[in-house]
């Protein structure tokens, strides 16, 4: 069936799952996250799910118990640890948030906000030289751009070459890539009045986190927010960058 992993995107997983030596022994894993990837890849609702996959409740309870141990932030982690820190790019993507995930109070505790496209969220990326996903967080949608960037940036090594877009052209991003020694390549705003140094040449590159966007959103899931919980949804946006991770590996190796 489509969406299922493949026999060496499974042996790469296999040993990053929880294991679990006492006990009642798991219901077949294969089966169970070709399941939830069958949800994240089409969009349907839980209970839509194939026959063939099992309960639906199976795979959902898999899925948010996983989350809530950090299964899936773990698997992320671990794939995206030897990545490529030569040159980093970080962006947003606005994501539309369906009907049936606007029903929950408070939305803004959830990364919910209002915007000019109605209820929607902010997906918050960098990626790594390869347009592979290196760090992701959720922010509401009317959030700014740069409004996690410390957080993400933590991480960047000296000597990297950061890109980013306009929204990002600001005095203390470019203090703390300094303080990394890294180096900004940031497009300067027209209200500046000292120049800023920028490669025209160099900022080319920056459209691998534009592409990043655009295959993550291939998930039907991760293309419009139907979770009500913004650890849902992260959730699903980590097994898409997962899948993302393992595909590269399993044509590298």
């Amino acid at each position: 069936m489509r969406y299922e992993l493949s026999d060496e995107e499974w042996i790469a997983l296999k040993p990053m799952l929880p294991n679990k030596p006492r006990g009642v022994p798991r219901v077949n894993d294969p089966r169970v996250l070709n399941g939830i990837f069958w949800v994240l890849r089409s969009g349907a609702p839980w209970r839509d799910l194939p026959n063939n996959f099992g309960p639906y409740t199976t795979c959902y309870n898999r899925f948010v118990r996983w989350r809530r141990a950090g299964v899936w932030a773990r698997i992320m982690s671990a794939l995206a640890g030897p990545h490529d820190a030569a040159v980093q790019m970080i962006d947003t993507s606005i994501v539309r948030v369906h009907q049936h995930g606007a029903c929950i109070n408070r939305n803004r505790k959830q990364s919910m906000g209002r915007s000019r496209g109605g209820l929607t969220s902010k997906i918050h990326a960098v990626v790594d030289t390869n347009g592979l996903p290196i760090r992701l967080d959720l922010t509401a949608g009317e959030a700014h751009d740069n409004r996690l960037a410390g957080k993400l940036l933590s991480g960047l090594k000296s000597g990297a070459l950061l890109l980013a877009d306009r929204g990002y052209d600001a005095d203390w991003i470019r203090t703390l890539v300094a303080e990394k020694g890294a180096w900004a390549n940031i497009p300067p705003r027209c209200n500046r009045n000292e120049p800023i140094c920028f490669s025209p040449y160099l900022y080319r590159a920056r459209n691998l986190v534009e592409r990043f966007f655009n295959r993550l959103k291939h998930c039907r899931r991760v293309a419009t927010r139907y979770d009500k919980l913004a650890a849902n949804y992260l959730a699903f946006v980590q097994l898409a960058s997962i899948r993302l991770w393992l595909r590269v590996n399993e044509f590298t190796s």
